[in-house]
């Protein structure tokens, strides 16, 4: 239907591009509901996970997390003094390793801190199973002249209430027992700090909150009915020496106020005594040594460096970045290694391949299929199974070198040394990735017509004139996806090169499977990764300037 002044309308009076854009618009959605199981399985399955390995290679919050007021209290000292910290940083130490050796956190830190400086994982194991004897002067002054300390019930009556309060300073001490345990913890259902409570001793409320939220979320116990940690008590015995602790105590009305009466003077003797630096060190000097706080220091952020430094044989220290020693500088050699030794696997293939596609694209269908199952033969057999065959054939008393010493091209003494080398990851690789060739070649060669070999000929070309000028050029695009199909399936590579490679014939694939699996450093892992995947694309993107992927074709 037409208009004489309007534009053109649909049947049903709309303007006909509105009714075309909007047909337009409900295919695509069809479309895309067809697709979006495949969409949404690969990016569950492929795109996250990728991801999540790759952001790990930056994260790295687990100083932060574990030891939250160390980090804090460590900002404002400096490393370069040489000195250790003040003893603020201790006591934050102490509170922060108190509860994560309780949350079992402390060694996993340990173990982190470790891969920067040699000897923390044991230091923080040592370290967490002496806490409990720190202060214990300070704790035992306190069970003596405050009797009603002994009983678990009085700590909750003192620090725990059923009345609606300000949850304010509450959700602070929870927020850092959910910090340093590392999953949510929460008080009991009803009840909150006391205002009362946390009014006189601020930090044993806060200490007895964490402790009450974590007995009751990870260990589900009443916390009325569990002693509370030697930290509580020292928070406690530390809240009395406050300016006005005895004003505080006076005021105060709440439960176990009698009580608590004699409290201040009791401890404070020990409490005069007590130095959360001295404990530390008497537990092991290293608590002294700068170099251990300059290493919490630099890996205080939740992000970090240092793995992608570490990757490329630099370590970040205290005093920034720099180059490791010559004897453990491994990954850019790996790297390299698996560069060249990945294009001389590809190269291999390309020769090897060649002339078999080659053949089985001229040969009559009978001789092709025969050839064709010979290729895929190996696809049917367990890659592990391959692997090792070429251990046992490439051996020096192996298969390979009794026939060359049958035949007498080496001497019996002189046997080459085909396996945990360069040479045995080539050749079995090799072997392995041929078909990743063959196919493409194949595929690519069977579509070009004879005609076009017999017309050059006939206008007077000779045999290699013809195949060099006629008919290799029409064979490239087959050679690019061949090669991109195994230098991409080599340079990933680690199971072959695990078995047959030895010392000098891995991949940084089979160091990246070490973190993984043995040293569980997940982050060096995925710093090694994204540097890999980093490189490929600048490969492909090279190899699309220079060829041009348009000209990468699998067949026709």
């Amino acid at each position: 239907m037409t208009d004489a002044t309007g534009p053109i309308k649909a049947a049903d009076g709309r303007p006909l591009k509105a009714s075309l854009n909007r047909a337009l618009r409900r295919e695509k959605m069809r479309a895309l509901m067809l697709i979006a199981p495949l969409l949404i399985f690969v990016l569950v399955t492929f795109i996250a996970p990728i991801g999540d390995m790759l952001f790990r290679s930056v994260q790295d919050d687990i100083t932060s997390r574990t030891l939250p007021q160390t980090v804090v209290a460590l900002d404002g000292w400096d490393y370069d003094s040489g000195s250790p910290p003040d003893e603020a940083v201790y006591e934050a130490l102490y509170y922060d390793m108190f509860f994560a050796a309780e949350a079992k956190k402390h060694t996993a830190l340990g173990s982190r801190l470790n891969y920067e400086t040699t000897g923390i994982s044991s230091l923080f194991r040592q370290t967490g199973r002496a806490l409990d004897d720190m202060g214990e002067d300070v704790i035992e002054a306190m069970e003596d002249n405050v009797e009603a300390l002994d009983d678990s019930a009085f700590w909750a009556a003192l620090f725990l209430t059923e009345d609606p309060v300000d949850a304010g300073n509450a959700n602070a001490a929870l927020s850092w027992a959910t910090s340093v345990a590392d999953e949510p913890v929460r008080l009991p259902e009803g009840l909150q700090m006391s205002v009362a409570g946390a009014t006189v001793f601020p930090k044993a409320a806060a200490q007895y909150v964490a402790f009450a939220a974590f007995t009751h979320t990870v260990d589900e116990d009443v916390p009325a009915e569990e002693d509370p940690w030697e930290s509580v008590w020292i928070a406690m015995a530390q809240d009395t020496s406050d300016a006005g602790f005895a004003d505080r105590l006076a005021n105060y009305t709440g439960p176990g106020a009698a009580e608590l009466a004699p409290l201040q003077e009791a401890v404070a003797a020990p409490l005069a005594e007590l130095s959360f630096q001295a404990a530390f060190l008497d537990q092991d000097e290293d608590w002294a040594d700068a170099e251990i706080w300059g290493t919490i220091q630099a890996f205080s952020s939740p992000y970090t460096a240092g793995y992608f430094l570490t990757a490329v044989d630099r370590e970040l220290t205290p005093a920034g970045a720099q180059v490791v020693e010559d004897d453990v500088k491994i990954y850019l050699k790996l790297f390299w290694r698996t560069l060249w030794m990945s294009l001389a696997i590809t190269f291999s293939c390309i020769l090897l391949g060649y002339p078999v596609a080659w053949l089985m694209a001229n040969l009559p269908d009978r001789s092709a299929n025969l050839i064709m199952i010979l290729v895929l033969l190996p696809f049917w057999t367990s890659l592990l199974v391959r692997t090792s065959a070429w251990k046992v054939l490439l051996q020096q008393q192996g298969v390979i070198n009794d026939l060359l010493v049958w035949i007498g091209l080496v001497a019996d003494d002189g046997r080459l040394a085909l396996i945990n080398n360069a040479t045995g990851t080539v050749i079995a690789m090799t072997h392995i990735l041929l078909p990743f060739m063959i196919l493409p070649l194949y595929s690519v060669m069977k579509g070009i017509p004879p005609s076009y070999l017999r017309a050059a000929k006939s206008l007077g070309a000779t045999n290699w004139t013809a195949f060099w000028r006629v008919y290799f050029p029409q064979s490239v695009p087959g050679i690019g996806a061949g090669s991109i199909l195994v230098f991409i399936l080599s340079i990933g590579y680690y199971i072959t090169p695990e078995i047959v490679g030895g010392t000098k014939g891995v991949f940084i694939s089979n160091r990246i499977a070490y973190h993984i699996s043995s040293s569980l450093n997940w982050g060096l892992a995925a710093a090694l990764g994204t540097i890999l995947l980093v490189v490929v694309l600048a490969l492909y993107w090279a190899y699309d300037r220079i060829v041009g992927i348009d000209n990468v074709k699998l067949g026709g």
